[in-house]
């Protein structure tokens, strides 16, 4: 196994680890459990990030409420499954998408996933998506959202939500980078 870290230690950042079997995964999963630590794994390579930073959690956390104000104001019925691991084995990938919800009815499987990038590169997460057939995936940083669809070839970067078409995504964003939450939370709610 080698293993690379992007600062000092794991708990500062993230490490890299190569030929990773899926019963190392699962053994290294339960050993950090209340950790805080994140694990994405895909064919055999494994990241492992934590703890994760407000730099990360507070836009999350916007985002999550903004869209779910959306949701429910426009009436559309969702189920938010949060961080819930999804993958197996089989697919040989499992990831902890930051947001994820299920659209219309509850599924194991959920329409859209929601990842907040505050660093770049490692495992292709959008593979991790394709394999399980998650719909629809944004991609949040810098306060700039990016959709992209799923295909019978892959994911198409889009230029709205297709799941949510009458989604005025600018204003998300516009939202999602407002400093005090609260007043962001308020004000897209007075633009609705």
């Amino acid at each position: 196994m080698v293993v690379a870290t992007s600062k000092a230690g794991l708990g500062t950042g993230r490490a890299f680890l190569s030929n990773v079997t899926w019963e190392t995964l699962e053994k290294l999963d339960a050993d950090l459990a209340g950790t805080g630590a994140r694990l994405t794994y895909l064919d055999g390579y494994l990241e492992i990030m934590a703890p994760l930073s407000d730099a990360h959690e507070e836009p999350k956390n916007t985002l999550g409420q903004l869209l779910e104000l959306y949701m429910r104001t426009k009436k559309i019925r969702f189920y938010g499954r949060g961080s819930t691991t999804i993958g197996m084995k089989a697919l040989g990938g499992r990831k902890e998408p930051d947001e994820s919800y299920c659209l219309e009815t509850r599924k194991s499987i959920p329409d859209l996933a929601i990842e907040i990038t505050v660093t770049s590169g490692g495992i292709d997460v959008l593979e991790i998506y394709r394999r399980v057939g998650v719909r629809e995936v944004w991609f949040w940083e810098d306060g700039v959202i990016s959709v992209y669809c799923l295909r019978p070839t892959g994911y198409e970067l889009v230029s709205k939500s297709e799941l949510l078409p009458e989604l005025d995504l600018r204003s998300i964003e516009f939202h999602s980078r407002m400093a005090d939450q609260y007043d962001a939370v308020n004000d897209f709610m007075d633009s609705l």
